[in-house]
């Protein structure tokens, strides 16, 4: 079991896929961040049908990324400077 220092400074990325369960990610990153780390969030088209971006936004203090194929994000190649910022990568559900 991961105590919970190993959270503490640690950046995560956590993808949240089109399921039922999404609205646990809401849950799951308050927890993250009570035991120190900063999280991110990609949602996929259908994760957005379960729980909205701002709530999303809202718990994790920052924006979320929700179009991958973005020519303005992309320009500045967004999914591999998130890729890179991440120590872990989460998706759930």
């Amino acid at each position: 079991m991961i105590g919970s220092n190993a959270f503490r400074g640690k950046h995560i990325l956590l993808g949240i896929t089109g399921s039922i369960a999404a609205y646990k990610a809401a849950d799951l990153v308050r927890r993250l961040k009570e035991h120190g780390a900063e999280v991110r969030v990609m949602m996929s088209h259908g994760a957005t049908q379960f729980i909205t971006p701002l709530t999303m936004q809202t718990v994790s203090g920052h924006p979320v990324s929700l179009n991958f194929f973005d020519a303005d994000e992309e320009a500045a190649m967004g999914h591999i400077k998130l890729a890179r910022w991440a120590d872990w990568i989460v998706i759930a559900p």
